[in-house]
C-alpha cells in the first residue's frame, strides 16, 4: 500500500460533474504536477481549491480540487478529488493523466479496502459500505447506515469481551497456580457467562433472518397453471402492465421479473409458464423453468382460478408446495365460483384485478413475514452470509463449552470451545481476515470505491 491509486468515483455516464478521486503519499504532489491554481502542496487541509487541469500545454479541464491530508480521511491516507466535468472523454483524460503521471488504477473497492486495512473501519463496516450503495428501500438503508457508523463492531466486541475475560482468568489459573488471591473459574462461574453469551448469540442470529428479507427481499413465484391469472397478479402488484395477458391459456411461456416495494420490503417477483402436463417442446422448457424458479423461491404465491374445478395439475401443485411458505390465492372472486374452497386450509379470495385486494394481499405478505412495524425493528442486526455464518460457528463452540461445563470437564479443555467462539467472532469485524478472504469481499465493489 505505498503506491498511490486512483479511480473514477462517479458514473462512467455522461452527467453534470464527475470526480476522479486520489489515496496515497504522492496523491497530493500528482495532481500537482498537472494543476494550475494554488500550490496544492501548501493549502491547508480539506480545502476546495479552484483551478485548471493542464496536460503539458494543453488545457484539459476547469476543475475544483478537494485536498484532504492523512489521518482524517477515508482511507486514512492523503486523499485529493478532482471534480470535473461530466462528459467522458474529459474524465478518462484527466484518469490517463494521473497515472502517467506516477497514480496506478486503483482495483475494485480498494479504496475501501484501505481504511479496513488502515485501521479506520472494520470488516462490517466496509461491507456495510456496498449495502448503502445496493440500499432499495428507507429500511434497507437504515440498517446499512446502522452498521457504518460501528452499532455491529460494538455488538461483536460485547460478546467477545465476556469471552475474552473468561480465557484470560483461565489461563492465569493454569500458568500461575500458585496466584491464590486470583479468582479460581470454576464450571459454576462458567455456565451462566457462556449462557449468556449462547442468548445473545441466538438472538443476532433471529434478527439477521428479518435483517435478509429487508436487506435482500423476499424471492417471491408467482405459480399455477396456465389461465389463472398468474401475469394479472404479477401486474396488479406491479402496478403496470409487464407481463402480457391474453385469454389463451399458455401466453406466458418464459418467466418474467419485477421488484416492488411494499412498505419497506422488496418483493422479487417471478410470474412463471403455466405448469402443466403438456407435449409441446416450447411450453415444456417454461415449465421446467417454472419448477426450478418453484424450488428456489423462498415465498410462493399458488394461484387457482375460482371459477373452474380443481384439475390434476392443481393438486399436485397443492401437494409438491404443502411444507414450503405459501400463500394460496383463489382468483377471479368476480365470477362465478366452481372451485372446491374446501381443498385449502388457508386461502385468499380475491381478484388480480382489484386494487383493494392487491393491497390486502400485500398487507397478508408483511404479516406471515412479522413486518408490520418496520419502524420499531432493532436495527443492530448481522447483514450477511458469511457475518452469519461465523454466528452459527461461534454458536457451536458456545455450545460445544456447554456440554463440556455441565459435564463436569476441567476448565482448559473448556477454554478450547470459549477460544474457538471468541476467534470466530472476530472473523466477523476482521481480526483474524487471511489476504485472500479480504481480497474476495473487496473486489465485489465498484471502481473508485
Amino acid at each position: 500500500m505505498n503506491d498511490t491509486i486512483v479511480a473514477v468515483s462517479t458514473s462512467h455516464l455522461i452527467g453534470a460533474i464527475s470526480i476522479v478521486r486520489l489515496s496515497g503519499d504522492e496523491a497530493i504532489s500528482i495532481v500537482n504536477k498537472t494543476f494550475k491554481g494554488k500550490n496544492l502542496e501548501k493549502v491547508p487541509t480539506h480545502t476546495i481549491n479552484y483551478g485548471h487541469i493542464y496536460d503539458g500545454a494543453d488545457l484539459i479541464d476547469e476543475v475544483m480540487v478537494t485536498i484532504m491530508r492523512a489521518p482524517k480521511t477515508y482511507t486514512k491516507e492523503d486523499v485529493v478529488e478532482i471534480n470535473c466535468h461530466g462528459g467522458q472523454y474529459v474524465t478518462q483524460r484527466i484518469l490517463e493523466l494521473m497515472i502517467k503521471n506516477g497514480a496506478r488504477m486503483a482495483e475494485a473497492g480498494e479504496f475501501t479496502k484501505r481504511a479496513f486495512l488502515n485501521g479506520r473501519i472494520d470488516l462490517t463496516q466496509a461491507e456495510a459500505v456496498m449495502d448503502v450503495i445496493d440500499a432499495k428501500t428507507k429500511e434497507s438503508l437504515k440498517l446499512a447506515n446502522v452498521a457504518l457508523r460501528g452499532d455491529v463492531k460494538k455488538k461483536i466486541e460485547a460478546l467477545r469481551s465476556k469471552l475474552v475475560t473468561c480465557i484470560a482468568k483461565i489461563e492465569v489459573n493454569i500458568d500461575y497456580p500458585e496466584y491464590e488471591d486470583e479468582e479460581q473459574i470454576t464450571q459454576e462461574i462458567l455456565i451462566p457467562i457462556l449462557n449468556d453469551t449462547k442468548k445473545d448469540i441466538e438472538e443476532l442470529l433471529e434478527k439477521s433472518e428479518i435483517s435478509e428479507i429487508i436487506k435482500d427481499g423476499i424471492n417471491t413465484a408467482i405459480i399455477g397453471k396456465p389461465n389463472v391469472g398468474k401475469s394479472s397478479l404479477l401486474n396488479g402488484l406491479l402496478r403496470e402492465r409487464k407481463a402480457i395477458v391474453t385469454d389463451i391459456a399458455g401466453t406466458t411461456r418464459d418467466i418474467v421479473e419485477g421488484k416492488v416495494n411494499i412498505g419497506g420490503i422488496v418483493l422479487n417477483l417471478i410470474d412463471t409458464a403455466g405448469i402443466h402436463a403438456t407435449s409441446d417442446v416450447i411450453e415444456q422448457i417454461g415449465v421446467k423453468k417454472s419448477i426450478d424458479e418453484l424450488n428456489k423461491a423462498d415465498l410462493i404465491i399458488l394461484v387457482f382460478d375460482n371459477s373452474q374445478e380443481l384439475s390434476n395439475d392443481d393438486e399436485a401443485l397443492l401437494d409438491q408446495t404443502k411444507d414450503r411458505n405459501r400463500i394460496v390465492i383463489v382468483n377471479k372472486s368476480d365470477l362465478e365460483s366452481k372451485i372446491d374452497l374446501s381443498k385449502f386450509d388457508d386461502y385468499v379470495l380475491m381478484s388480480a384485478l382489484d386494487e383493494e385486494d392487491i393491497c390486502s394481499l400485500e398487507k397478508k405478505i408483511r404479516e406471515m413475514y412479522s413486518l408490520n412495524d418496520l419502524n420499531n425493528i432493532d436495527a443492530t442486526y448481522i447483514g450477511n452470509a458469511r457475518q452469519k455464518g461465523k454466528l452459527f460457528e461461534a454458536l457451536k463452540s458456545i455450545n460445544d463449552a456447554l456440554e463440556s461445563a455441565n459435564s463436569g470437564q476441567v476448565v482448559d479443555i473448556i477454554n478450547v470451545d470459549i477460544t474457538e467462539a471468541y476467534t470466530a467472532l472476530g472473523d466477523i469485524i476482521g481480526e483474524n481476515s487471511s489476504d485472500t478472504l479480504v481480497s474476495e469481499l473487496f473486489s465485489k465493489f465498484c471502481l473508485g470505491k
